[in-house]
Parts: structure tokens; C-alpha cells; sequence
């Protein structure tokens, strides 16, 4: 029987940790994001965060800027939430529009501030295998749901589908970190199915939905599901093909209800953490 990994579970006990967390402290938590235009994803992003900060007691305080706006402008504004001491994170939504320098953008944060890992010294020490302060939010998601239900990384094969800074990278340290042994596929992986055949447990973050079948694991597969897309009845689904793996892998966690749950979460967290 496959185990559906549900992160309700886990959401339901950090919330209430939080919550008395916030209650304790002597100011209201701030977390201040900016957004230039009005991409949907990224709308969509900020109000799952004030969502999740409205259930824990923090403020959002929204800075929008129109798509024209001049770099300098934000960065300006950057600074000047970096001098507030009420606020306690900072967020900026991407992407930003073309002509802005996101390295400058990032570089413009308070890294003690930086609660979504923009920052190149808060990068850098996640890339030198330091997963203690702050990191990309989808792979300490993964990594803590897994660690949740009980299951042991040290000497385990693991497979990431993806090598990017914001999700596969990070999560490689983390699975190191554990002495797992880590195996790292990408668009130029010649066969993708015998990598993920042979391991015990594979995160994905493709953005492919239900691309993932059966014949991808062995019945003893333990799949994290970090990707997200439209299917092709423009439904939002993970990478796993969940009907096709029901009853032939150990376990795995669904999209929606699993990671994507998790990490305003974390977000949240790392704000309430800066006034402790």
C-alpha cells in the first residue's frame, strides 16, 4: 500500500508552535514585501503569505511598484525597510522586469533580513553546506516533511530532478548534510529512468505535470514532489503521475497537500525568528 505524505499533519503542529511563539513576543512581527506589475504568480504568492501571517498573528506590509518604475526607486525603498527595526523580513517577488540588475536587487538586502535566501553571503553559505540560517524555502520543505514522517537520509540513494540554485542545489547540501549519497539529474540526464530505478528516494521539481509514471521507481520508491504546473486540463499538478504510482511505490507526497503548504510557513517562521 503507498503511503500518501500529507503535510497538513506537520503545518497543523508548527502552526500551533508559532502561534504561542508570536503571543510571547513584545512587538507584532512585520514581514514587508515588495512586487513590481502585477504578475500572477507572484500575486498569487502574496496572498498565500498574508493568508498563512494572518493565522500567526504577523503583519504584511505590501510595497507595490508599477512595472516603469526606476531600479533605484526600489533599491531606495529596500534601504529603508532594511533601517526599520519593526520590520522583520524582507521578501522580494519575482520576476522582476528586464532592465533591473537582480544581482543589485539582492545584493540591496539586509541579509539578517534576507528570509527568502536572496542575498549572495546568505547563498554562499547555504553552497558551503551551512543549512542553519536562512535557505531557499521549497527545499527545506521538502526536507523537513520527509524528515516528519520518520524517514532516515544516512546512507540512503537519493536522486534530485533539477540543479538550480533555488531548489536543487540547496537541497544537495541538505541531503549531504544527512550523509545521504546524492545523485543530481538535469535536462542533459542521457537516461533519467535508471537513476531514479535505483533510488530509494527521489525529489522532483521539474514543472512537468504528471510526467512521472510507475515505470520511473521500484516498489520501494519514496517520491517528494516539489514541481508545479498546469496539466493538461489546466489543472495545477506535481511532476508524479499519482494515479499511475498509487500502489506501486512506498510513498510520496501529493500536489496540492504537500510542499507548496509548507513553505509560507517556513517563511512566516524565519520573520517571527528575528525578534527572538
Amino acid at each position: 500500500m503507498t503511503k500518501i505524505l500529507y503535510a497538513k499533519d506537520y503545518v497543523d503542529k508548527k502552526m500551533g508552535r508559532l502561534i504561542e511563539k508570536v503571543k510571547k513576543l513584545k512587538s507584532k512581527p512585520i514581514l514587508s514585501t515588495i512586487r513590481v506589475g502585477d504578475d500572477y504568480g507572484s500575486i498569487a504568492y502574496e496572498k498565500g503569505i498574508k493568508k498563512t501571517a494572518d493565522k500567526l498573528g504577523v503583519d504584511v506590509d505590501s510595497n507595490e511598484f508599477k512595472e516603469d518604475v526606476r531600479e533605484d526607486e526600489v533599491i531606495e525603498r529596500i534601504k529603508k525597510l532594511n533601517d526599520d527595526e519593526k520590520v522583520g523580513g524582507i521578501i522580494i517577488f519575482r520576476p522582476l522586469p528586464e532592465n533591473f540588475d537582480e544581482e543589485k536587487i539582492s545584493l540591496a538586502i539586509d541579509p539578517k533580513k534576507d528570509v527568502d535566501c536572496m542575498h549572495p553571503i546568505n547563498r554562499a553559505r547555504v553552497f558551503s553546506g551551512d543549512v542553519s540560517g536562512f535557505t531557499p524555502l521549497a527545499p527545506k520543505a521538502a526536507y523537513e516533511l520527509l524528515k516528519f514522517y520518520g524517514y532516515e537520509l544516512r546512507g540512503k540513494d537519493t536522486v534530485i530532478i533539477n540543479h538550480s540554485n533555488v531548489v536543487g542545489k540547496p537541497l544537495m547540501m541538505y541531503l549531504l548534510r544527512d550523509l545521504a549519497t546524492v545523485t543530481i539529474c538535469h535536462v542533459g540526464t542521457v537516461d533519467l529512468k535508471k537513476h531514479t530505478r535505483s533510488a530509494e528516494i527521489i525529489f522532483t521539481a521539474m514543472g512537468r505535470a504528471e510526467t512521472l509514471d510507475a515505470s520511473y521507481f521500484n516498489e520501494d520508491a519514496i517520491v517528494i514532489d516539489i514541481g508545479t504546473s498546469k496539466n493538461s486540463e489546466g489543472k495545477y499538478r506535481g511532476d508524479l503521475d499519482e494515479k499511475s504510482v498509487k500502489g506501486k511505490i512506498k510513498a510520496y507526497s501529493p500536489v496540492p497537500g504537500g510542499i507548496g503548504s509548507i513553505t509560507n510557513l517556513l517563511l512566516i517562521e524565519n520573520v517571527i525568528n528575528f525578534y527572538e
